[in-house]
């Protein structure tokens, strides 16, 4: 690595990227550390991609070469690498964060923690808006040994409702609730919890089917399987409860309920003409999203569309479009699943579109999308929410830490939500 290259690498100020971000502007930040470290405190819109990874997640996370990319690091030297490394790889508009992560906490700007931040700070902002209904661990607890006409929806993905889940609750990862709902509680009368393993899904599910004008009553459960725990609760392990298939009526039903809460949210439908139009445009990023289950996705999908389960979308998003300011299209074969995805989408502040066609005029593909191999476990932040050995003391800290993302929120101005 010679010094003119080095040289060559522009820097950008604090003020700067919050102006970007304040306007609207495209920008990908980038932290090049290592996840644990990033963890620890990153700014809102702040993406991960660990230095040793660029080579393998940069062209796919970050499509277009002349996306302005922002990298920093806290002083480990890493950064200025990581630009020559994303400017070999043919981006053409790469600066360092200026004073590095230091120089943003000493510009006033706020620090999140943990992974997936704002996701997690847009879940509490629609609990405190909307008021999202919920129940205690030891009520859903009791509903369960007096046998109450409960129905328990587990929002996460499939692998972590196996790895451990509530007794009686039935895998429905988040984006399938308002799909496929009605087909598990028929009568109006059943009681709908949602849960996941903190408290982010099991909001967004519950006000998912709060939205979409369920019938049912409709609660989470409070802090999740995380709650549970606290309360001295006993997990089940391995289970493989599903869905069922939708009914004709429920399906009906249900593509009615999420078309409206897209609607709602603003959100744009769109067919080939104007998918062209955007694929067409050179200056503005572009995610195509297939929001089904991966065996789905697998089976037959669009050309030129990754997967990422609707639910895990939402509460990825910096992972999954890390180009704050783009835009992105999702798509689904039945409706439900892209108007729910969407609908959230574009309450965070993204210019999202649903892809409507006529799948059965398309040559689909089949197989996986190519995303770049998982991560091994070097560096990786160990969530307080996953697996089965978190002690105490971690849960709830990490629960205290959730409680507050509001009021950071408010304090950081830059996000941009609205809540329907």
């Amino acid at each position: 690595m010679t010094t003119d290259i080095l040289d060559r690498i522009q820097t950008a100020s604090p003020q700067d990227i919050r102006h970007a971000l304040l306007v609207g502007s495209e920008i990908a930040i980038i932290d090049v550390r290592e996840e644990h470290e990033f963890a620890q405190g990153h700014p809102l819109f702040a993406a991960q991609i660990p230095l040793r990874r660029i080579d393998e997640e940069a062209r796919w996370r970050i499509p277009r070469l002349t996306t302005p990319i922002i990298v920093y690091d806290n002083g480990e030297g890493l950064a200025r690498k990581a630009a020559v490394r994303l400017e070999a790889l043919g981006y053409s508009d790469v600066r360092e964060l200026e004073g590095g992560l230091s120089a943003w906490a000493g510009a006033g700007y706020e620090l999140f923690e943990d992974v997936n931040s704002y996701s997690k700070a847009f879940g509490e902002l629609v609990e405190h808006r909307r008021h999202t209904p919920s129940l205690a661990a030891e009520e859903v607890q009791a509903l369960i040994r007096e046998k109450a006409d409960i129905k328990i929806l587990d929002a996460r993905r499939y692998d972590e409702y196996n790895t451990m889940s509530i007794p009686t609750g039935t895998s429905v990862p988040g984006a399938e609730l308002v799909l496929r709902a009605r087909t598990i509680a028929p009568d109006p009368d059943t009681t709908i919890i949602v849960n996941c393993a903190g408290r982010t899904r099991s909001i967004i599910g519950t006000q998912s089917l709060v939205n979409a004008g369920i019938p049912n009553p409709v609660f989470a459960l409070r802090n999740g399987t995380i709650g549970w725990t606290l309360a001295g609760q006993d997990l089940e392990n391995g289970q493989t409860r599903v869905a069922p298939e939708v009914e004709d009526a429920s399906g009906e039903e249900a593509r009615a309920y999420a078309r409206d809460v897209a609607y709602r949210a603003g959100v744009k439908r769109i067919g080939w003409a104007e998918l062209e139009a955007f694929r067409a445009e050179e200056n503005r990023t572009l995610y195509l999203y297939d929001v089904r289950q991966p065996r789905e996705y697998e089976s037959g999908h669009l050309p030129g569309f990754r997967n990422a389960q609707g639910g895990q979308l939402v509460q990825e998003t910096d992972h999954n479009a890390p180009v704050r300011g783009a835009r992105i299209v999702v798509t689904d074969t039945v409706g439900p699943r892209a108007d729910m995805t969407a609908s959230w989408l574009a309450q965070l502040g993204w210019d999202v579109s649903i892809l409507e066609v006529d799948w059965s005029a398309v040559a689909l593909e089949k197989g996986s999308d190519g995303a770049p191999s998982p991560r091994g476990p070097e560096g990786r932040y160990k969530r307080p929410y996953e697996g089965t050995d978190n002690k105490a003391a971690a849960m709830q800290a990490y629960l205290d830490w959730e409680y507050g993302l509001v009021a950071q929120l408010e304090r950081d101005g830059t996000h941009g939500f609205t809540v329907i």
